[in-house]
């Protein structure tokens, strides 16, 4: 648009008929607004807090099974399983953080009994410097070697799903491992080949003798919108926005029918003059 025809348009504008729609268009987008706004109050009133009762402890027969999926209701759940620790299979995660201090926890690997067999990591317990994980670990080898015919023992803990392998830095250690990823821990348990295995692990509740408790808290609560309101007080902002729009484009509509009048007329004065001017 040029600039004369911009100024057209602002002196249009100004006129009493076009400020008069001008209100009127204000009101019907500060109708709209309202609308939207009300549509929002609606989805946030209508907000659901999905609540799970992860702290109930649940057997873990039921809630997952080996090489699938952690379902989102499962995942963060305390549960209860049975099984049998397997010997040489302990290994060492670093860099974990425990209330935001960094150690290493001690993964074991518990053969799963009373619901559907698979190896299944858990997560002993946390140790600030690396030497006394190391100890808790050989400790805990040791014991679970002296009761291999012992009865199963029974963890409570958190589930949680697996995590993805992180490749060593190239001056860093090959087998030092960062996360507790069941497709790079089923590569080292021994005998290991083609058996089932969860996708996931537990954070024990009760620690072993040499470690602390790893601090596991429960998920946060999700809120679920009512996503239709959102939907409609989107198209309520569109319609406010719209309707000035619909008010400049009349203006704009206006100035052009009067400058094509104009030209019209400057033409049929000019074909009036030359007929004239020929008698």
């Amino acid at each position: 648009m040029s600039a004369e025809s911009r100024r057209e348009v602002l002196r249009m504008m100004v006129r009493p008929r076009w400020i008069a729609a001008l209100v009127a268009a204000l009101a019907v987008a500060a109708g709209f607004a309202l609308l939207g706004q009300w549509q929002v109050e609606r989805a946030v009133e209508q907000a659901t807090v999905v609540e799970r009762p992860t702290e109930e402890v649940q057997p873990l027969a039921g809630l997952v099974e080996p090489y699938a999926p952690t379902p989102q209701a499962a995942t963060g759940q305390m549960v209860e399983v049975q099984g049998r620790f397997v010997p040489g299979d302990t290994v060492l995660v670093d860099g974990r953080l425990n209330e935001g201090e960094s150690g290493t926890w001690v993964v074991a690997h518990l053969e799963v009994e009373g619901a559907p067999e698979g190896g299944l990591p858990i997560a002993l317990g946390w140790a600030a410097d690396r030497a006394d994980a190391e100890r808790a670990m050989a400790d805990f080898e040791a014991s679970i070697a002296r009761d291999a015919d012992g009865a199963p023992v029974t963890v409570v803990g958190r589930f949680l799903p697996s995590e993805a392998p992180m490749t060593p830095a190239d001056d860093a250690d090959p087998f030092e491992m960062k996360t507790v990823a069941v497709a790079q821990l089923v590569n080292l348990w021994a005998d290991y080949d083609g058996r089932p295995a969860y996708f996931g692990y537990v954070t024990a509740k009760q620690p072993v003798a040499g470690l602390e408790a790893i601090h596991s808290p429960p998920p946060e609560q999700e809120v679920e919108l009512n996503w239709l309101n959102v939907f409609y007080a989107v198209e309520w902002a569109v319609f406010a926005g719209f309707a000035i729009y619909l008010w400049y484009r009349l203006v704009k509509d206006a100035v052009e029918r009067e400058r094509d009048s104009a030209e019209q007329d400057a033409s049929t004065e000019a074909s009036g003059q030359v007929t004239t001017s020929g008698r």
